[in-house]
């Protein structure tokens, strides 16, 4: 055991594990977008298409987030947009806590989607900045591990602090937002590297978010991975209104679901090592079958056992898929570029989160259970092709961006700050 802890944490840089921590303290106190939705019908009142709004609206601040934060990650550099979105949120969150106008909660949450999100493309680019191509698939698959311990603690301890006072949802998780911002000013440095110098980036201020939209095998991945998201948030909109037809409670669905986050902490650690001597475009296919068969079987599935062994199939398809889709997004990004891929790559995902429960649930009701958990085994069959086919256009694209020294490692333009003794 403790070789293979060793070669599953060892050797990542430093300012790796401060972005690690910062992830696992943020995600330990994400309360607010959890009962977002309780807070706003049971503590303030409002109707349900009220509250649906007001998530509508933080979802489209995000997706304007993501973009301009990864402009701002290249054009500006990760540690200060990281600070300004981090702090910002920090202040918006509990701004939201003591907002009663629905006028203002609307905007509010609206700004809070935009700061909240805008930390992840510069996050993700001062990832791939300090952790090498052939440690980025641990890298992601720690940080992974980590966002969903976090998310796990945070739902329980959310719970908690709802049933106390509401507002406590909101002053905990400023708190750990404004530890997480104090972390990054404290021992966080600029990695952009000397290729994306305020020089090089005004010349391409005009033009690097098209160049990212213009690159055919970035794009052509990105149009591949939303098949994956489509299916795989199947499991918040239309898994449970399946498993209410078959007469499970929503309880049930919460202990079935919750077999998802139990093993990915459970495991996911060790699958670096699992899949470290493989292509990566084969893993993304096996991945997509294997999340294919997960949410195929569902249309078989009747009984809440059945229902948590199709979850145990499609986790394993995840846990594969996570880690090494992001390590392929940061391997295609040029690294001028990265924060502007790392945004579109979230914005991608958005997308797919947005699709996902328009095409299940008209599926759904026109087609049936069967046609829709079935099509989602096809979609998945589809996107495993797809990644076979591209792979190799993609693996010549990484091997040309790997032979520029700025791609293949790059070092802080400042050193790693340390406490004060």
């Amino acid at each position: 055991m403790r070789g293979w802890f060793r070669q599953a944490t060892g050797g990542l840089p430093r300012q790796f594990w401060f972005l690690w921590l910062g992830t696992l303290i943020n995600r330990l106190g994400s309360f607010v977008v959890i009962f977002l939705a309780i807070y706003l019908t049971g503590g303030r009142h409002f109707s349900q298409s009220q509250a649906g709004l007001v998530i509508g609206l933080y979802g489209v601040g995000g997706a304007i987030g993501t973009t301009v934060g990864g402009v701002l990650a290249d054009r500006w550099g990760r540690r200060p947009t990281m600070l300004t979105a981090q702090f910002g949120a920090a202040g918006l969150i509990l701004t939201l806590g003591f907002a009663y106008d629905y006028g203002q909660i609307l905007a509010v949450t609206f700004a809070l989607g935009v700061f909240t999100e805008a930390v992840r493309p510069a996050f993700s680019a001062m990832m791939v900045d300090v952790v090498p191509d052939h440690d980025r698939v641990r890298a992601y698959s720690l940080n992974y591990w980590a966002i969903n311990l976090g998310f796990a603690l945070s739902a329980i301890g959310a719970g908690l602090a709802a049933r106390a006072d509401y507002l406590l949802l909101f002053v905990v998780d400023a708190g750990t937002t404004l530890i997480t911002a104090l972390l990054s000013l404290a021992f966080l440095a600029e990695t952009r590297p000397s290729g994306a110098a305020p020089g090089g980036a005004r010349r391409q201020s005009r033009g690097g978010l098209l160049l990212a939209l213009r690159d055919r095998t970035f794009a052509l991945y990105l149009l591949i991975s939303l098949g994956t998201v489509i299916v795989m948030m199947q499991h918040m909109s239309t898994l449970p209104i399946a498993m209410a037809a078959d007469g499970l409670s929503a309880p049930t669905y919460g202990w079935v679901i919750a077999v998802n986050g139990v093993l990915i902490v459970l495991g996911q650690l060790f699958v670096p090592r699992l899949i470290e001597n493989y292509d990566r475009s084969r893993v993304l296919a096996l991945a997509a079958l294997i999340m294919g068969v997960g949410f195929g079987l569902v249309a078989f599935a009747n009984v809440a056992w059945f229902f948590a062994l199709t979850v145990v199939i499609w986790t394993l398809g995840e846990m594969l898929q996570s880690p090494s889709n992001a390590a392929t997004v940061a391997a295609l990004s040029p690294p001028s570029l990265r924060g502007r891929y790392q945004g579109l790559s979230s914005l991608n995902w958005s997308a797919g989160t947005a699709l996902a429960p328009i095409v299940g649930g008209f599926t759904q009701q026109h087609l049936g259970d069967a046609a829709l958990w079935l099509g989602c085994f096809g979609l998945c069959a589809l996107v495993a092709v797809g990644h076979l086919v591209t792979g190799p256009r993609r693996e010549r694209r990484i091997a040309q961006l790997l032979a520029t020294p700025a791609a293949s490692g790059s070092v802080p333009t400042g050193t790693v700050k340390t406490p004060s003794s």
